[in-house]
């Protein structure tokens, strides 16, 4: 098939966005399929460009569309901005040539609902009104968790429409990596210490600022550290000192990073739907796939991939018991879940869940 991918972002990007769309539509292409990433010409400060800075394979084309890029003036300027790349688009003889369109904005869909293409929305957040009429137009719906799926039938949509297929990891970037001592030299860490590490955004839908504070609860020797960027780590960082904070590092890099662990830590926060049921973390699987032991929150989403013979499992949103998961952890529990849970990221391949969405549109 001739496949086209629409995304309203900017490329490479830090964001997880990005590294999720640039693995799907290589996996597609791994296939044997042909895939046109339409882009808009968005203003990035990466410099790199976007096949090396997600660690992605050249064999599918990204095409960026000279549309205008008001994103900056706020709302209307995205609003203003996302119409006219979606108006761009539909003006490509590619477009009208591809088998089916494939996008995660439900927004940039929506211009071309009326036009008689097929396509796949995958569905990322919450259903709106938009991105429910869209799911229910759809030919396949992608819906990253169970509990997402749920939502979106809350509204209309019809379960058979929709699959479920959780995000990935790129197994190969995992073959390769550096030791425990290698990667804590490279990020100056202590070697006699043992670590809990997050990484990824610091935020408090994350969970950042919980481990953040049960760094205070932890016993001698066990330091948290957080690896990236986001709207709380000013604070955290003057509020919880015991706590050690790295400047993000880009998702390519993770097998250098995730060595510098004794455990590995998903706080995700159980009091929003988006972090507690709706969420698949390109993290959780890059954390498997290391082979790690992992201390989860106890949440829907993580348990649909996770069980206890894969992970310790703590109260969401309580310190002392992230704390208390983690002590426990370093001290034996986790002994055979990590192996347990690197065993089962063999399920979760880009190219698998690439086959599953080829199979729904058969």
């Amino acid at each position: 098939m001739k496949i086209q991918y629409l995304a309203f972002i900017r490329l490479p990007t830090e964001k997880a966005h990005g590294l999720q769309i640039m693995k799907t539509c290589e996996a597609l292409a791994e296939e044997g399929h042909e895939v046109e990433l339409v882009i808009p010409g968005r203003k990035t400060h990466i410099e790199d460009d976007a096949f090396s800075y997600h660690g992605s394979i050249q064999n599918f084309k990204i095409k960026e569309l000279r549309t205008p890029d008001f994103v900056q003036a706020g709302p209307v300027g995205f609003f203003i901005s996302l119409v006219c790349f979606a108006e761009a688009a539909v003006w490509r003889i590619s477009y009208w040539t591809a088998d089916v369109i494939f996008s995660r904005d439900a927004l940039v869909l929506f211009q071309h609902i009326l036009l008689g293409k097929k396509f796949v929305y995958e569905a990322h957040n919450n259903p709106s009104w938009v991105s429910a009429m869209i799911a229910k137009r759809a030919k396949v719906v992608v819906s990253i968790s169970e509990g997402l799926k749920q939502a979106y039938v809350m509204r209309g949509v019809a379960p058979e429409r929709i699959i479920v297929v959780p995000d990935a990891v790129d197994l190969k970037m995992f073959e390769k990596s550096l030791s425990k001592i290698e990667a804590r030299r490279r990020l100056s860490i202590p070697e006699g210490e043992k670590i809990a590490l997050y990484v990824g955004r610091i935020d408090g839908g994350k969970g950042a600022d919980v481990f953040a504070a049960s760094s205070q609860f932890l016993p001698e020797g066990v330091r948290a550290v957080l690896i990236g960027n986001g709207p709380l780590v000013h604070n955290l960082k003057s509020t919880h000192t015991k706590a050690f904070f790295i400047p993000e590092t880009k998702y390519v890099d993770l097998p250098n990073v995730l060595p510098v662990a004794d455990v590995l830590v998903l706080p995700n926060s159980g009091k929003g739907t988006e972090s507690a049921r709706n969420t698949s973390p390109l993290k959780l699987f890059a954390y498997m796939a290391s082979g790690i032991p992992i201390v989860s929150s106890d949440v829907p989403a993580v348990r649909e991939i996770l069980s206890d013979d894969s992970a310790v499992f703590v109260k969401p949103d309580d310190a002392q018991a992230l704390a208390d998961g983690i002590r426990a952890c370093v001290e034996g529990v986790g002994v055979g879940k990590g192996e347990n849970a690197k065993a089962l990221a063999i399920r979760y391949s880009w190219g698998s869940r690439a086959r599953r969405i080829l199979e729904a549109l058969r």
